[in-house]
């Protein structure tokens, strides 16, 4: 998608380790008017698909699949990465490695938000060594639903989540998708812009 392409070059930020800060567009401070393109091109290429649930982790991915969910006008469920008094004691929960954060996180949805019916399609801001959408898709498969696919906004393909997950069978579709990226600030895009 040119239109977040262009947003990555021209206010993303790579920091030393691999890591691409969007944060006063995406992840932080939120560009809401992107954010809706970003989620009609999902629309767009899902329109098929019977899609009746949105799925994603807290915290960076609510906003995105929040604006997903408006989209497709279903419901919107994140994985809490920390069990509250509020929360139902009968979860679904997996342990997810976190790439940004260097910890493990026991990330849970209740059971009585996520059934076998359901038809999930699951949105995140980055997809970079999978931990994160690994999660996800087995939260989905231990409730019995389908993962139709997943929504990725910046895929970056040189840390290989995308292609393990593809190869396995998973629909991912990212809307920017980085082939490599240099400290100084070199990004390529695997679309060859």
């Amino acid at each position: 998608m040119k239109l977040l392409e262009d947003r990555i070059i021209q206010d993303g930020t790579i920091k030393p380790g691999g890591v691409l800060k969007v944060d006063n567009f995406l992840n932080h401070q939120i560009d809401t008017g992107l954010l809706y393109e970003m989620a009609c091109e999902w629309k767009r290429l899902y329109v098929n698909c019977n899609i009746n649930k949105i799925l994603t982790i807290e915290a960076s991915g609510i906003g995105l699949a929040s604006m997903t969910g408006y989209v497709f006008g279903c419901p919107v469920l994140f994985a809490k990465k920390s069990k509250t008094v509020n929360i139902s004691p009968d979860v679904y929960s997996v342990e997810v490695p976190s790439f940004t954060h260097k910890t493990v996180n026991t990330v849970m949805v209740s059971r009585e938000y996520l059934h076998a019916d359901d038809r999930v399609l699951i949105i995140d801001d980055f997809l970079a060594t999978g931990a994160a959408l690994k999660g996800l898709i087995a939260l989905t498969e231990l409730a019995g639903a389908t993962v139709v696919g997943c929504g990725i906004a910046i895929e970056k393909e040189f840390q290989g989540g995308g292609p393990e997950l593809r190869a396995q069978g998973y629909r991912i579709e990212s809307l920017a998708r980085i082939q490599s990226m240099t400290d100084d600030g070199k990004i390529l895009f695997a679309s060859g812009n």
